[in-house]
């Protein structure tokens, strides 16, 4: 049975879904090119929550290291970009795309990072704080 502090989401097709509890621990857009490539898209919107809170509940995440210490995780079947996991960079945490959440407006983004590889089509007009890199 869900409470109010558990949270899900998934991919595309449905064939992986997750759930955390508690609260995120951060949310921000990445606008590093690796970035960029794994979701095909100018930015993306990360959420992180403590990885032990953290549990894949359908399917399972296809995973690919993508640079060193780097481990992006997608579904299989519809190639939907749904995890990051950097344990040297953030021990102990887990990133997933925050439109994956069933509930997006969980993911409350404060910052944005590596604008220094922004796509020149990107327009940013928000009031987060902006950084060269991370």
């Amino acid at each position: 049975m869900k409470d109010a502090q558990t949270h899900e989401g998934g991919c595309l097709c449905g064939a992986v879904r997750y759930r955390f509890t508690g609260e995120p621990v951060y949310s921000g857009h990445c606008h590093c090119l690796s970035c960029q490539k794994a979701v095909g898209a100018g930015y993306v919107t990360w959420t992180g929550v403590k990885a032990q809170s953290f549990a894949v509940t359908k399917g399972t995440l296809t995973t690919c290291e993508t640079s060193p210490g780097v481990e992006r995780g997608f579904c299989g079947r519809c190639g939907s970009s749904l995890s990051y996991v950097n344990e040297k960079g953030w021990p102990g945490l887990i990133s997933f795309t925050a439109v994956s959440l069933d509930d997006p407006s969980l993911a409350q983004p404060t910052v944005h990072v590596f604008v220094s590889q922004q796509q020149p089509f990107i327009s940013l007009c928000d009031e987060l704080d902006k950084f060269e890199e991370f």
